[in-house]
């Protein structure tokens, strides 16, 4: 006996292959995409991995420049800055005057009654920031309660004298020595900002 000898049955096998066929097909375009083989991303990934946030360094790589990049941010946030008064190059030489004081002066501590005595000294580039600097800042130090500061012109520098009538006192002068004090008291980043603001200058 044949299969399917009458027409009929062979449209009956016919139309339910096409139906399967046309299943498989539907199936296989709404299938979710896979990635390709060996550890390839998909586009979707790629485009996300794309997207992350980079990176920023956030140091200025050097201290001058770090400091004035902070000044500019401050007098842009501010709507009254008087940008016809602002003088940027002079807080710079200021930098330049406290590098040449920090790094290359001589300073020559000797113990006095009450405090301590300093001989900063230096030639050149470095003896000009002395001459700028330190009795600038003795009047900034003349004024922490229960000091006295002062100072005498010496031919290569400036000698800085530092008092007090406190022996508590006297001994934190004499633990923070030259350095120490250059670094005392609140007035420096004022001071920058308001040399950059054209106010002051030593």
């Amino acid at each position: 006996m044949k299969m399917f000898a009458s027409p009929k049955s062979r449209l009956l096998v016919l139309g339910a292959l096409a139906v399967t066929f046309a299943s498989v097909v539907a199936v296989a375009q709404h299938a979710p995409a896979r990635a390709p083989m060996g550890g390839r991303h998909s586009h979707g990934a790629m485009h996300q991995q794309a997207s992350a946030p980079a990176v920023v360094p956030t140091m200025p790589g050097q201290d001058a420049f770090g400091t004035i990049q902070e000044i500019v941010r401050i007098l842009e946030a501010d709507p009254t800055t008087d940008w016809s008064k602002v003088t940027l190059s002079a807080l710079r030489e200021h930098l330049i005057d406290m590098n040449e004081v920090t790094l290359k002066a001589a300073a020559a501590e000797r113990i006095v009654d009450c405090g301590i005595e300093i001989a900063v000294t230096a030639n050149g580039r470095t003896l000009d920031a002395i001459r700028r600097m330190i009795p600038a800042h003795a009047r900034e130090l003349d004024q922490v309660p229960g000091w006295r500061a002062r100072t005498e012109a010496l031919p290569d520098g400036i000698q800085l004298t530092v008092t007090s009538a406190d022996p508590k006192e006297v001994a934190r002068i004499r633990g923070l020595g030259f350095i120490g004090l250059l670094v005392s008291g609140a007035h420096h980043q004022p001071h920058h900002l308001a040399m950059a603001r054209g106010e002051h200058v030593h």
